[in-house]
């Protein structure tokens, strides 16, 4: 076992602003949505380069997800074509807007989703899009956009991983008709948990916010300021899906800190890169020199053939010697559920079956310090090698 604390996967970067922002809210007692939020709102607008009445925040990116493709107007029976490589949440957001969600296979390279497998995929009930950019790398957008505008279908982006990224100059979240990121507590800036919506229309937001607080004309922050009770009207059956200013308090200070924690993931993705470059495993793609990633992960392939270890056993190593790990992700159709709902068979998606089953995502973080980083370069050569 390493000297070192244990090496948590993805610890984020707590500082002194939160906690003294968090107190002011504590010491306000406006705890819920209110003055908070809204300037986060604001910032982070000004960090995507739009308008604030385009930005709404929610309570995870997941959330994002559901009420966006409810503003985009997506009904019971509408297929949604989707990665068959991402987190559960992605289908689970299509499934609650009651939509029939419709996997196409990934590219080997970036493990985004498949452009041409998208082609393949659509079908006269096909109504939208949802793109992943996995690992924080831009997915495709010029064929996604062309093939959406062909169609005319939505395009949603799950930036989850890409709060930073840019494609060809272009800000993710801001391409497609709807962008949804998650503060979730191991992404690139955290707010606990928490998310956003950026909306191509204003419209759409204003219906988002809307159904984010139980489809109330009025929000919380309106009915109690010290401007005066406001009454409100239930204008559609909405959700519990705001965000509290508790959350705000620390994305506002996580967010003024992103670009230099960029710095710093983009120096330790290059460290790894050049420390593993040799090694029986499949090392991820450093992008595109005209787009931006947001190094939110360092995925690497265990091939066990050449690697004499498996992925889970060299997980299982990592462990025992105080080093954390992650799996993003098992493929979608190798979960039961949706194996058991839609008859998915992972071999039909072979990318994302090879992705899936051999991946794991190594310690990556602002907060790794280089005797942290040395030993974790040390302790994967030395599996790797044996």
């Amino acid at each position: 076992m390493s000297k070192l604390p244990y090496i948590v996967f993805g610890k984020p970067d707590i500082q002194q602003a939160e906690k003294a922002e968090l107190m002011d809210s504590l010491d306000s007692c406006w705890l819920g949505t209110g003055p908070k939020v809204k300037k986060f709102e604001q910032d982070f607008a000004n960090y995507k380069g739009i308008e604030t009445a385009q930005v709404a925040a929610v309570n995870s990116c997941t959330a994002a997800l559901h009420l966006s493709m409810l503003a985009a107007g997506l009904a019971k029976g509408d297929e949604v074509i989707t990665t068959s490589m991402t987190f559960c949440a992605t289908i689970n957001a299509i499934i609650h807007a009651g939509c029939t969600p419709v996997l196409a296979d990934i590219k080997s390279d970036t493990y985004n989703i498949d452009p041409e497998e998208i082609i393949r995929k659509i079908t006269p009930r096909t109504k939208a899009i949802v793109i992943v950019h996995y690992s924080g790398s831009p997915c495709d957008m010029d064929a996604i956009m062309a093939i959406a505008r062909q169609y005319k279908l939505k395009v949603i982006e799950d930036c989850a991983h890409a709060i930073e990224s840019e494609y060809k100059g272009e800000k993710l979240g801001t391409i497609g008709d709807f962008g949804c990121f998650s503060f979730y507590v191991t992404k690139n800036m955290t707010t606990g948990e928490g998310g956003m919506v950026i909306g191509k229309q204003q419209d759409n937001i204003e219906r988002i916010k809307t159904l984010a607080l139980h489809g109330m004309s009025t929000d919380a922050w309106s009915r109690f300021s010290d401007n005066g009770y406001k009454h409100y009207q239930v204008v559609e059956p909405g959700f519990k899906y705001n965000m509290m200013d508790l959350q705000a308090a620390l994305g506002i200070h996580q967010l003024a800190r992103l670009d230099i924690n960029w710095q710093k993931r983009q120096t330790l993705f290059q460290q790894y890169i050049s420390a593993f470059s040799g090694l029986p495993i499949q090392l991820p793609n450093p992008g595109d020199a005209d787009s931006k990633a947001a190094y939110h992960l360092f995925p690497v392939l265990i091939d066990e053939k050449s690697a004499a270890i498996s992925r889970d056993q060299f997980m299982l190593e990592l462990h025992k010697k105080g080093i954390g790990t992650g799996v993003h992700y098992q493929s979608i159709p190798s979960h039961q559920y949706y194996r058991e709902t839609y008859q998915w068979k992972a071999e039909d998606y072979p990318c994302a079956k090879k992705v899936g089953e051999t991946t794991v995502s190594l310690p990556f973080s602002a907060t790794l310090k280089q005797p942290e980083i040395d030993y974790i370069i040390e302790t994967t050569k030395a599996l790797l090698s044996a």
